[in-house]
């Protein structure tokens, strides 16, 4: 029960199309093995390399395949039905490459894009540290000078999608620690995998398995002046922010796709189950579960269609991905819980979907901003929007 307020065109819906096959074919059958054991899908990732998920948003002059944000929203969510994780690996990825496209120089351009468009060199974004989650003009991993061509970089990044399988990081940095503001101070790189640059530790998660999550360590990492994205230092926050409008749309698409299968789930056991003598989904009160559930997946999935059809008309959007990042988090964690209480008993199981979608849905709430910033930023744009 999938609808949105403009129809995929006949591109969208054939690619849309090989995706969904490509998912019930080599995802689904593998999945409970896979996220319960913690084992990254290297052999999946491989499928995505084909199907072009890796270059799903680069432009088709660099290898990709140039899709809006509105289609790309529409593939995390159906890849998010199956397995959320799996979106993740794709997602950090593109943010980063995204980074490149918009701000990048010619030559890093030209030398990056087409590598991360078919998925041979990937990674991802470096910017949370131990002490600074939220607050990214608090990092301390600092860059220095060394000589004209080269930094000296030295800090500990935290929580980093793709840190183990990936080789190459959009990393946040101040290279001038005492500027105000404080912004003005940051600049970001983009750092292979190399000698000073080392991961020092898997984070065990709650949910989100399959996908790696990283601490990762720079002691005295060598990088050369090329790499510093858009060849011009103090103008990484704004790298960082441009690129987190994307990522709050696909981590609401995710909260969709999340929501939409604890629902799925939902109204299949309500028809199997039965309760004093009648499937429950007869019984007035799983009948007001589903029906709100439905709801808040539907007003979701708008909300997601409305940010993604700004972000491709090039305007901003930070309060748009803000509420639609917002409510369709909100919204997989209640619907999952929702389900797993429609379960009963089963929904507690580890051998049942919901067990798995309850635990991988806090991470939205959490991830690319929490959903407290969220509510600050939607409030002063409408401030800003409406003034008086």
């Amino acid at each position: 029960m999938t609808t949105t307020t403009a129809d995929p065109s006949e591109e969208d819906r054939l690619i849309l199309g090989s995706i969904g096959r490509f998912l019930e074919r080599e995802v689904k059958p593998h999945v409970h093995a896979l996220e319960h054991d913690d084992i990254y899908p290297e052999d999946i990732v491989e499928g995505m390399k084909s199907l072009g998920l890796f270059g799903a948003t680069i432009g088709t002059e660099y290898g990709g395949l140039g899709l809006s944000a509105t289609t790309y929203a529409r593939i995390v969510e159906l890849v998010s039905t199956v397995w959320m994780s799996l979106s993740g690996i794709f997602n950090s990825h593109l943010i980063m490459a995204a980074a490149v496209e918009r701000f990048g120089t010619v030559t890093q351009k030209q030398d990056f894009l087409p590598r991360f468009a078919t998925g041979a060199l990937r990674g991802g974004l470096a910017l949370t540290e131990p002490d600074c989650g939220t607050d990214l003009q608090a990092i301390r991993t600092v860059a220095r000078r060394d000589g004209n061509n080269a930094y000296r970089i030295n800090g500990t990044k935290t929580w980093i999608s793709n840190g183990i399988h990936g080789q190459i990081f959009a990393l946040l940095v101040k290279t001038d620690p005492g500027a105000e503001p404080r912004h003005r101070g940051m600049s970001m790189f983009l750092a292979e995998k190399g000698l000073g640059f080392t991961v020092s530790r898997k984070l065990e998660k709650l949910g989100y398995k399959g996908i790696d999550s990283a601490e990762l360590v720079f002691d005295d990492f060598a990088i050369s002046a090329d790499r510093l994205i858009g060849g011009v230092e103090g103008k990484g926050l704004q790298h960082a922010l441009g690129g987190l409008e994307l990522g709050r749309i696909n981590v609401a698409a995710r909260g969709v796709g999340v929501a939409q299968a604890a629902l799925s789930e939902a109204i299949s056991y309500s028809q199997l189950r039965k309760a004093f003598g009648k499937p429950i989904c007869e019984h007035q009160a799983i009948q007001l579960k589903l029906a709100d559930m439905a709801t808040q997946v539907e007003a979701s999935r708008l909300l997601v269609e409305r940010a993604a059809q700004a972000y491709d008309r090039g305007e901003r959007c930070d309060m748009e991905a803000g509420m639609a990042k917002l409510f369709a988090s909100e919204a997989a964690v209640n619907v999952s819980l929702e389900a797993m209480r429609i379960h009963g008993g089963y929904g507690y199981s580890k051998e049942f979907n919901v067990e798995r979608l309850y635990r991988d849905a806090p991470l939205l709430v959490i991830g690319e901003g929490t959903n407290e910033l969220q509510r600050i930023i939607i409030a002063r744009q409408l401030i800003a929007r409406n003034k008086v």
